[in-house]
């Protein structure tokens, strides 16, 4: 499946996304991608999902190929941008969402805002823990070091990148596919804690405020329990639990993911 990537406009300027497949008379489906990485984490699941609909995976503004926002926007003001950016394109709901990581965030988000257009959304990861930890983690993002001219700062930050996405990934995944995901992130590590801000600062008590039918996705990660922990606060959540996945599951098994997905969204 061929994959194209494309600019749309959104209030921070352009948005660049990849998109694949026809209008068939299935909702389109948005694909909302985790921080710091951008839509190209998607491509195997864009490929697999677009068998028989329309996809189309945002780069969120700051990441990737898309223009950034003045500030940190928190999680309301990327939400606001995605919104815009489907208006641009002229896309009417109902329209299928799901998020991973930062990205359910930002589709949770999106579907409060705009019930109107978000019909029904799937997620994996939700990043809901604790408030103490939330805390402290945000304050760890908000007082980040800014980049050197030494280059201490970013040395160090791909030095973990780098051990976190190819040391520790999947051993199915091949080097050089995690060489490209690792690059991929490395990118906008000047400002990967901007999209983090939003995550730690997200009022997860408006969960309970979602009104869409809802899918959790959730293979056995680090964050699988208090992911679980959110989507039990999201009044119509089906939880389908992948327990032989953990890491790089769009490179390990996209197929398998677009079958989950396609079955709940039909």
């Amino acid at each position: 499946m061929a994959i194209e990537r494309a600019y749309t406009t959104c209030r921070y300027g352009q948005m660049h996304y990849r998109t694949a497949g026809k209008d068939t008379g299935k909702p389109v489906l948005v694909l909302l991608h985790q921080n710091p990485s951008s839509s190209y984490e998607y491509e195997a699941l864009i490929a697999a999902c677009a068998a028989d609909r329309r996809v189309i995976a945002f780069d969120t503004p700051g990441y990737g190929m898309s223009d950034a926002p003045p500030a940190p926007p928190g999680i309301p003001g990327y939400a606001a941008a995605f919104s815009d950016a489907l208006d641009t394109l002229g896309l009417t709901g109902p329209l299928d969402c799901y998020g991973f990581h930062t990205g359910t965030l930002h589709t949770i988000e999106l579907a409060l805002m705009r019930p109107d257009l978000i019909g029904r959304i799937a997620l994996t990861g939700i990043p809901m823990y604790p408030p103490e930890a939330r805390a402290g983690k945000l304050a760890e993002a908000l007082n980040y070091p800014e980049p050197d001219a030494d280059g201490e700062v970013i040395k160090a930050l791909l030095a973990n990148l780098w051990t976190y996405v190819v040391t520790n990934r999947d051993p199915r995944l091949p080097l050089d596919k995690a060489v490209l995901n690792f690059s991929d992130k490395a990118k906008v590590l000047h400002r990967f804690t901007w999209a983090y801000k939003g995550v730690w600062e997200y009022d997860y008590s408006r969960l309970p405020e979602v009104t869409q039918p809802a899918l959790l996705l959730q293979p056995e990660e680090d964050i699988a329990d208090i992911s679980r922990a959110a989507a039990a606060l999201l009044p119509n959540c089906t939880v389908i639990d992948l327990p032989d996945l953990d890491r790089d599951i769009f490179d390990v098994a996209p197929e398998r993911i677009s079958d989950a997905l396609r079955t709940f969204f039909a």
